[in-house]
């Protein structure tokens, strides 16, 4: 059998989703927790990768099981008592034996925060930018990243993809009083795509880049053109779409 779980997590404290050498990550963490409460040694598969720092409020992650867990609300009580509380598991279903967690995924959504003005509550969870920006200049330049085509110019060299095409659907600017929040959804992300394609706005917003070399930015494929990568504390995973057939 194969579940899903949809859970939610704060990044601050975590080196990214995936497991590595070098430091303590969510998937780490939530084996670690899932299999000592079913007493077997469990792998979960997620939807996507997240840096070190960057944060989730929607992620799902797959696992199989030998047969079919009947009481899956209470497990997922009993797994939150063991997660930090930077982790909090938000459901837990049965899905098609052959459903990824990651490949079936159709569409993923950011948002990346920016703080506006100072504040004590929140500087570790959004991006501190207090100098003035062109917000219409920088909603121009999210519109021409709508489409499908090359993104290379955002992506960190030295990957495993295969491709660097990806089909953006949305990319807009919303004003929240003190906060300005970035929010982009696409079929596929490249690794470091978001925080940078929101450097290079900044860029615009500066009026250090026009909406010309924005759009020749993208069509030039270097990412030696684009702007500097933002802060990972600014960035939030918030959706995962899968098709709807994909339930039991």
């Amino acid at each position: 059998m194969r579940y899903f779980l949809k859970l939610a997590y704060l990044g601050t404290h975590f080196h990214g989703w995936q497991i590595q050498p070098n430091g303590y990550s969510v998937q780490e963490h939530v084996n670690k927790q899932l299999s000592l409460l079913l007493r077997k040694d469990i792998n979960v598969t997620a939807a996507g990768r997240t840096d070190t720092g960057v944060h989730a409020k929607e992620m799902f992650a797959h696992f199989d099981w030998d047969e079919r867990l009947e009481d899956t609300s209470t497990l997922v009580q009993n797994l939150n008592k063991l997660l930090a509380p930077d982790v909090v598991i938000n459901d837990m279903f049965e899905v098609k034996p052959y459903i990824h967690a990651r490949f079936d995924a159709i569409e993923r959504s950011y948002e990346y925060r920016i703080n506006r003005q100072r504040s004590p509550f929140n500087h570790n969870l959004a991006a501190n930018i207090f100098y003035p920006l062109n917000l219409e200049a920088m909603q121009g330049a999210a519109t021409l990243l709508i489409g499908k085509r090359d993104f290379s110019s955002f992506s960190k060299s030295r990957t495993q993809t295969k491709t660097n095409i990806c089909d953006i659907r949305q990319a807009y600017w919303e004003d929240r009083e003190a906060e300005w929040v970035f929010y982009i959804s696409a079929d596929r992300f490249l690794r470091n795509m978001v925080r940078a394609i929101v450097g290079s706005l900044l860029e615009v917003g500066k009026g250090r880049m026009s909406l010309e070399d924005f759009e020749k930015m993208i069509e030039a494929q270097d990412r030696k053109q684009a702007g500097q990568s933002v802060p990972a504390q600014g960035l939030y995973l918030i959706r995962v779409v899968y098709p709807e057939d994909i339930f039991i």
